[in-house]
């Protein structure tokens, strides 16, 4: 390959990584009605994606980049610094940004008939913060698979591919709680399918600024940062509005079945 069809491979690679973050906001909208049962499992499921995702896979391979420069220990401190700092940031965010007070409790039939203006305004808040949080995930993400398809065309398939499994369950975790909140399948499928399309900005952002100052420190910092932001999403959002909307065992099957999903993804391309 010449420079410049590598570097349009790479790139596609990674569109079509993030694209598939609509693919899951398709599949999560097949639902015709408003099933709570859904609802709480599709929600669990998104939490379980993205913890195991964050605390096994991008917080190990921050932890690798970190130790690489570090060294063992000072990566490792390095790592646990960023992963609680974006929690931090994230809950700033949160704390910013006015919410309703949490809604008294309704009985399942209310709340699929007659959901209020604040149940709907806090799945929408919710649905908004877990496209900030994935398109925060995407972007160094998106760096990292277009610079592996640039440096190793093959590995950059299998990285491409890995991510675009990842991507269908978030795009599930942006557009259930959005069309849940405005009975929109538009409104549900735009939001999720612009968190994907952070994935080639960053590609590009990163080759056509950041390549000289992208450090593999630069890269742990983030990743590990990202792992935080994501396990905050689950525990803050995802999870609690999944118990609300349903079973608590619906949700807590949810969520083992999204780190199941999300496991094997991992084996498979490993």
């Amino acid at each position: 390959m010449t420079v410049d069809s590598t570097i349009i491979y790479a790139f596609l690679l990674t569109l079509f990584a993030g694209l598939a973050t609509g693919v899951g906001s398709l599949i999560g909208l097949l639902s015709k009605k408003f099933n709570p049962k859904v609802l709480t499992i599709a929600l669990g499921f998104s939490a379980g994606v993205m913890i195991y995702v964050s605390m096994v896979e991008i917080f190990a391979k921050a932890n690798r980049s970190l130790a690489a420069v570090l060294g063992t220990k000072n990566g490792h401190i390095m790592t646990v610094v960023a992963f609680f700092t974006g929690m931090f940031f994230i809950a700033v965010i949160d704390k910013l940004i006015p919410s309703y007070e949490n809604p008294h409790e309704l009985n399942v039939e209310n709340k699929i008939q007659h959901a209020s203006e604040k149940e709907k305004s806090k799945l929408m808040r919710m649905g908004a913060f877990s496209a900030l949080a994935i398109a925060i995930h995407n972007f160094p993400e998106g760096l990292a698979t277009f610079m592996t398809g640039i440096n190793d065309p093959a590995l950059g398939i299998s990285i491409a591919v890995a991510i675009a499994i990842h991507n269908i369950p978030e795009g599930l975790a942006v557009s259930a709680p959005i069309f849940y909140a405005t009975k929109s399948r538009k409104k549900a499928f735009v939001y999720s399918f612009l968190s994907g399309l952070a994935e080639p900005v960053g590609a590009l952002i990163g080759y056509f600024v950041l390549r000289s100052f992208f450090t593999e420190t630069t890269f742990g910092f983030i990743f590990s940062s990202v792992a935080g932001i994501m396990v905050y999403i689950s525990l803050d959002e995802l999870l609690p509005t999944a118990e609300e909307y349903g079973e608590h065992h619906l949700a807590i099957g949810g969520l083992i079945a999204g780190m199941i999903v999300m496991a094997v993804s991992l084996i498979l391309f490993m």
